[in-house]
């Protein structure tokens, strides 16, 4: 029994020793391979700062690089009539009688015809879309069709050859059904991916136009500056709400929804005390008159903080007025350096 006993413990310290040369084998290997890495990396103190100098570089220009592109998701895609390139229109005032549809993607959202919801109050829309089918090489020089072989540069055409390949059309809408927008005008390759819908509004949209939609005390008026979405005012040069669109028919009439014609213009006044900083510090005080006339106020502040005291910045000067939302006014009180604003006193109390 003693001689059995002794051999196991025996047994036992062998193969704790098998288990020790193991692991040192182990570790040797890896103290091994750091040394070979250090071996391999190992460089003089300017290479390495060369390196470091180069890693750099590039990852500048990757960082640049990607600031490149962006990504755009497909809205929905186009059909018409047109299966291949060949014969489509150049414009959709060409063809105004030819029939298309948009057919929204549910991908992007739920509901998709609830995106679409007052769209049918317009009787235009843009739309913007992805030239999938052109494979060619843009070149900085194209030759349009009606100038006979003469070549010009490409962002003075609509050719749709372009370095970014994005098609503009102006459609007129017939009708909308759930999510599917059916229109007239389509220029468009069957198949086509949808970027962007957005309605044709003339306020905006019809150049040369000129507005004076901004009422001024003491005479004094002002050109209306372009408004956000939803806080469009005047169209009365368009004569209420209708005009003619040519190439989409004669009797085309462009529909505009009521909350664009009505008129959400401020009337515009200046105290002394503003009129004579305005006079010191040469500033335009037509610029002040177009940012107020519209109300820049969020909605919130105008449902929450009627009549207050706003403050907003222009420029290297600090403007502040005084809503009157019962009389639609407001009022210019002070305009002081933006600098200079925490050490002057802040006086609201003339207001004339």
């Amino acid at each position: 029994d003693y001689l059995r006993n002794q051999l196991s413990i025996a047994r036992n310290e062998i193969h704790n020793l098998r288990q020790q040369m193991k692991c040192l084998s182990h570790n040797l290997s890896k103290d091994c391979e750091k040394i070979k890495q250090k071996i391999n990396n190992f460089r003089c103190e300017g290479c390495r700062k060369q390196a470091e100098s180069n890693d750099d570089r590039t990852i500048g220009e990757e960082s640049e690089s990607s600031t490149k592109q962006i990504t755009l998701s497909y809205i929905g895609y186009i059909k018409t009539p047109f299966i291949k390139k060949r014969a489509v229109p150049r414009q959709s005032s060409i063809s105004p009688s030819v029939s298309g549809c948009i057919e929204l993607n549910s991908e992007i959202f739920n509901n998709p015809e609830h995106s679409l919801e007052g769209l049918s109050d317009f009787s235009h829309i843009w739309v913007l879309y992805h030239f999938h089918k052109n494979n060619i090489h843009t070149k900085a020089k194209v030759a349009p069709p009606r100038l006979g072989g003469a070549k010009v540069g490409v962002f003075s055409t609509r050719s749709p050859h372009r370095p970014s390949p994005i098609g503009l059309s102006l459609v007129a809408l017939e009708k909308i059904e759930n999510s599917v927008i059916y229109f007239r005008g389509a220029d468009m390759v069957n198949g086509t991916p949808v970027l962007d819908i957005k309605p044709f509004i003339p306020r905006y949209d019809t150049p040369g136009i000129i507005y004076d939609s901004v009422p001024m005390a003491d005479n004094f008026s002002s050109s209306s500056r372009e408004e956000p979405d939803g806080e469009e005012s005047d169209l009365k040069s368009l004569g209420a709400c209708a005009s003619t669109l040519t190439g989409f028919g004669s009797s085309t009439a462009v529909k505009v929804p009521p909350w664009i014609v009505s008129d959400h213009s401020l009337v515009v006044t200046f105290n002394s005390k503003a009129e004579s900083q305005i006079l010191e510090m040469n500033i335009d005080k037509e610029v002040i008159a177009n940012v107020l006339q519209s109300d820049p106020r969020s909605v919130y502040l105008r449902t929450k903080y009627a009549s207050q005291i706003f403050t907003f910045q222009l420029g290297a000067f600090t403007v502040t007025c005084k809503f009157d939302d019962v009389n639609a006014m407001v009022t210019v009180v002070q305009v002081r350096k933006t600098a200079n604003v925490q050490d002057e006193p802040l006086d609201v109390r003339s207001s004339t």
